[in-house]
């Protein structure tokens, strides 16, 4: 009874080995922030990032200006000015602040959120290209750069990838 255990054992343990065997596994690991980056579509999306900030930038300098002018002045009528009229103003000129501090809010939170959207965007159509890569080199499965503390240079398949991106996307609209 022994006997007939043991090369149960045995056959088994080979099969499970040469099914294991059999089956070789393809990695690859991308840099998905280079792609994201050096690709043309990227590139777009961050120019245009970059329109939305500047012009933000210059809007907040601009309404900075006025208020800082607006309390300079009030600071000048201060010994003019009744105590009630002074606090008027002052609480007029703190509304404004506090309207300006909202708004400038929003406008960093909707440049935050074009970005999340652009970014999401550009993922979704890289997503395919990646799939199909993968398929036509064998490719099993594709790691992040950032999630691996060690690997071959040659696995590296960043730069295939940013060539064809640029082949197939072009340019992402934020708008």
């Amino acid at each position: 009874m022994k006997y007939p255990v043991s090369f149960f054992v045995i056959i088994l343990i080979t099969f499970c080995f040469n099914i294991a065997k059999s089956e070789t596994l393809s990695i690859a690991y991308i840099n998905m922030d280079e792609v994201m980056n050096e690709s043309l579509a990227g590139k777009s999306i961050v120019e245009q990032l970059d329109k939305v900030h500047q012009g933000n930038i210059s809007e907040f300098s601009k309404a900075e200006e006025k208020l800082k002018n607006k309390e300079a002045k009030l600071l000048a009528q201060k010994n003019i000015l009744s105590a009630e009229e002074y606090e008027k103003k002052i609480s007029l000129l703190k509304k404004e602040i506090d309207s300006y501090k909202k708004d400038r809010q929003e406008k960093i939170n909707f440049a935050s959120k074009i970005k999340v959207e652009g970014t999401s965007k550009l993922l979704k159509q890289i997503n395919p290209i990646l799939a199909t890569y993968s398929k036509e080199k064998g490719i099993s499965i594709i790691f992040s750069k950032k999630d691996i503390v060690i690997a071959r240079s040659d696995l590296d398949i960043t730069k295939q990838i940013i060539e064809l991106v640029n082949s197939k996307i072009k340019k992402i609209d934020l708008n």
